[in-house]
C-alpha cells in the first residue's frame, strides 16, 4: 500500500485497543489490522474487569488518558468493591460487563478516532530492513509499511484449542488463528514458546434455578471506574454463587483419563492463580468443593458465564459435571469450555519500554508477553503506543517505576524477571501498596498523561478541580478546631470512641479508627459538599498518613539504585567477581540501572556491589 503509517497495530483485543488510541492521541497515523472486526476488544473469558490489583491497574489506564475504565463504566451491568474488610491498599472496584457493548463501545472509538485506519487482515509475516522493522504483510500478499509495529496478537497466536482428547486450530471462542506470524518471528530470531490458558461453560440463564442460589447485588452507592464518569448504581443483573460438591469431584476424578490435562496432550504451561475446576480437584483432594459464581455476560443475552469452572474435559463430561452443581441440575450448555495454547515471546527480549531488542521499532504487548488478563493486555497496550510515538520522535521513552504504579511492577516483572507460566498481577508483587491505591492513580499519573497530550482541556480541568477541593478540605481539617460539648462528647460514644477533654481539630478526630469522614462531615459540614469518593480518600490519607510517609521514605531508598545507570556497552563476561549465572543473566537481559538488575533472579547482593564499582569506576574515567 502507498500510505507509511507511524505506527501499525497487529491486533484489536484489549492492548492493540489501547496501542492504536493511545498513539492516535499523540498525533501519530495509525493502522489497526485484526483478523476479524467483529472480535474488537473481544472478552473471551469471563466479560469482567477489575478486582484486587486488577482494577489498580484499570484505574492506571484511565489516569493515563486510556480508555479501559470509560468503556467498562459504558459497558457495566454489575459493580461492587472488593475486600472491604481489609485495608485500603488493597481495595479495588470489580465490573460485570455486557461484552457487546464493550466491543461496540471500541470499535466506535476506533472508526471515528481521527489518525486511525482499521482494517480486517491476517498478518502473516513482519518486514524488517537490517536491523529495523519497515511493516508487515498479510495472508493475501498486501504489505503495509509502517515506522513502528506493535505486535499485540493475544491468544490467536499459534492459537490450538483442547476439548477433551479433540483439539484443532483456533482463536478464543472459535475465531481464526494466527498461524504463520510465529514462524517468521521465529526466523528473525526470537524465542518462542507455548502457554495455556483456559475459559469455562456458559449455559442458559433460563435453565437454572437462582431462587436455591445466594445472590450478590451490586453496590448500593454510586460507582465509577473513570474518574470522567459520574458514578452509577447498577441493578438488575446480580451474580449467584454455588458450589462444587463431591458428586461433581468424582465426575472429574473419573474422566482424568480423557483430559488433555492430564494425558499430556497439552504441552503449554497454565495460570497458576487461575486453575482448571479438574486441576483444582486433583491439587486438592481435601476440599469437598470449590466456590462457582455465575454471572451474566450481556444485557441482552440469557447466556451465563461461570467463574471459576474453567475446564478442558470432553463435552459430555462437562453437562454431566455442570449438572452436578446445586441450581444447574437441569442446565442447557450454550458453550463448552475449552483450554487454549497459543504462542508467546518470553519477555525478557523487550526493553523496559516494550520495543524488542532485537528488531528497532518492534514493540509487544499483552498476552503475547507473557501476561494473562484484559487489565494487564490494556495497560501493556497503552504503554507500546505511548512509546511507540515517543521513539518515533526521538524523545525519552515513558518507564514508569515500581513505586508509581502497578503497570510499572508488571513491566519490570516482565522485562526483569521474564515468566513461565501466564503473569496475573496481583496486589502481593507490588511492594509499596499503600501508595498505589485504586482512589489515588490520577494523582500520581495523570500529570503524566497530560504532558503527553492523552488528557485533553476538559479532562484535566476535571481533575484540577477535584484535587483543589481535596486540598482545601484538608487544609480546613488541619486548621479547624472542635470544642468539647455535651453533644459532641454523645456522639462521640455513639460511635464507640472517647470523648474529648479539650479543642481538638477535625483531623485528630478523622485519624481515629472509629471516625468517618462522613461523621465529621456531619459534625462540621465542608463548605463544598465531598463528590464521588473525595471523602473516603481524604480518610485514607488522614487516618493512614504516619504509614504513607514512611512508605515514601522507603521508596527513596529502593529508588536510589535505579538512579544509577548501567553503560549500554558493558561488558559482563569481563567483569571479575561476577557469578557465572550472574554474567549470563545481565548479558541476555541488559539491565538499564543498578535496581533492575538486583531485581534478577540469580543476581546476588554481591554481585551488585561488585557491578556499582565497576559503573563508578566507569564515570570516572569519562
Amino acid at each position: 500500500m502507498d500510505k507509511v503509517y507511524d505506527v501499525i497495530v497487529v491486533g484489536g483485543g484489549h492492548a492493540g485497543c489501547e496501542a492504536a488510541l493511545a498513539a492516535s492521541k499523540m498525533g501519530a497515523s495509525v493502522l489497526l489490522l485484526n483478523l476479524h472486526l467483529e472480535n474488537t476488544a473481544l472478552m473471551a473469558c469471563n466479560p469482567s474487569i477489575g478486582g484486587p490489583a486488577k482494577g489498580h491497574i484499570t484505574r492506571e489506564i484511565d489516569a493515563l488518558g486510556g480508555e479501559q475504565g470509560k468503556a467498562t463504566d459504558a459497558a457495566a451491568l454489575h459493580m461492587r468493591i472488593l475486600n472491604t474488610s481489609k485495608g485500603p491498599a488493597v481495595r479495588a472496584l470489580r465490573a460485570q460487563c455486557d461484552m457487546r457493548l464493550y466491543y461496540e463501545y471500541f470499535l466506535e472509538r476506533l472508526e471515528s478516532a481521527k489518525n486511525v485506519d482499521v482494517h480486517q487482515a491476517v498478518v502473516e509475516d513482519i518486514w524488517v530492513d537490517g536491523k529495523s522493522v519497515r511493516g508487515v504483510k498479510t495472508n493475501l500478499g498486501v504489505v503495509f509499511e509502517g515506522r513502528k509495529v506493535i505486535l499485540a496478537t493475544g491468544t490467536y497466536l499459534g492459537g490450538r484449542v483442547h476439548i477433551g482428547l479433540v483439539n484443532f486450530p483456533s482463536g478464543p471462542l472459535g475465531e481464526v488463528p494466527a498461524g504463520a506470524l510465529a514462524s517468521s518471528l521465529k526466523k528473525l530470531g526470537f524465542e518462542v514458546k507455548t502457554l495455556k490458558t483456559g475459559t469455562s461453560p456458559r449455559i442458559h440463564a433460563d435453565s437454572v434455578d437462582f431462587t436455591s442460589l445466594m445472590c450478590q447485588e451490586s453496590d448500593a452507592a454510586p460507582r465509577a471506574f473513570s474518574y470522567f464518569d459520574e458514578g452509577k448504581v447498577y441493578s438488575g443483573f446480580p451474580c449467584y454463587v454455588t458450589r462444587s460438591t463431591l458428586k461433581t469431584h468424582e465426575i472429574i476424578k473419573r474422566a482424568l483419563d480423557r483430559s488433555p490435562l492430564f494425558t499430556g496432550a497439552i504441552k503449554g504451561v497454565g495460570p497458576r492463580y487461575c486453575p482448571s475446576i479438574e486441576d483444582r480437584v486433583v491439587r486438592f483432594p481435601e476440599k469437598d468443593s470449590h466456590v462457582v459464581f455465575l454471572e451474566p455476560t450481556a444485557r441482552r443475552s440469557r447466556e451465563i458465564y461461570m467463574q471459576n469452572f474453567s475446564t478442558s474435559l470432553p463435552y459430555d463430561v462437562q453437562v454431566a459435571m455442570v449438572r452436578s452443581l446445586p441450581g444447574c441440575e437441569s442446565a442447557h450448555l450454550l458453550r463448552p469450555g475449552y483450554a487454549i495454547e497459543y504462542n508467546f515471546l518470553p519477555p525478557t527480549q523487550l526493553r523496559p519500554w516494550l520495543e524488542t531488542k532485537l528488531v528497532e521499532g518492534l514493540f509487544c504487548a499483552g498476552q503475547i508477553n507473557g501476561t494473562s488478563g484484559y487489565e494487564e493486555a490494556a495497560s501493556q497496550g497503552l504503554l507500546a503506543g505511548i512509546n511507540a510515538v515517543l521513539t518515533l520522535r526521538g524523545e525519552e521513552p515513558l518507564v514508569l517505576k515500581r513505586s508509581e504504579a502497578y503497570i510499572g511492577v508488571l513491566i519490570d516483572d516482565l522485562v526483569t524477571k521474564g515468566t513461565s507460566e501466564p503473569y496475573r498481577m496481583l496486589t502481593s508483587r507490588c511492594e509499596h501498596r499503600l501508595l498505589l491505591r485504586f482512589d489515588n492513580a490520577d494523582r500520581r499519573l495523570s500529570p503524566v498523561a497530560r504532558q503527553l497530550g492523552l488528557l485533553d482541556d476538559f479532562q484535566w480541568q476535571t481533575l484540577t478541580e477535584r484535587w483543589r477541593r481535596m486540598d482545601e478540605e484538608r487544609k480546613r481539617l488541619a486548621e479547624t478546631y472542635i470544642y468539647p460539648t455535651p453533644g459532641l462528647n454523645d456522639f462521640l460514644l455513639s460511635v464507640g470512641t472517647s470523648p474529648v477533654e479539650e479543642p481538638v481539630t477535625l483531623e485528630s478526630l478523622l485519624k481515629r479508627p472509629e471516625v468517618s469522614y462522613g461523621h465529621i462531615a456531619e459534625l462540621s459540614p465542608p463548605r463544598e459538599p465531598a463528590i464521588g469518593d473525595l471523602g473516603e480518600r481524604i480518610e485514607i490519607e488522614v487516618k493512614y498518613e504516619g504509614y504513607i510517609e514512611r512508605e515514601r521514605r522507603s521508596c527513596e531508598r529502593m529508588e536510589r539504585l535505579d538512579g544509577v545507570s548501567i553503560p549500554d556497552d558493558i561488558d559482563y563476561s569481563s567483569i571479575t567477581g561476577l557469578l557465572s549465572e550472574s554474567r549470563q543473566k545481565l548479558s541476555s537481559i541488559r539491565p538499564r540501572t543498578l535496581g533492575q538488575a538486583s531485581r534478577i533472579s540469580g543476581v546476588t547482593p554481591a554481585d551488585i556491589q561488585i557491578l556499582s564499582v565497576v559503573v563508578a569506576s566507569r564515570r570516572k574515567s569519562a
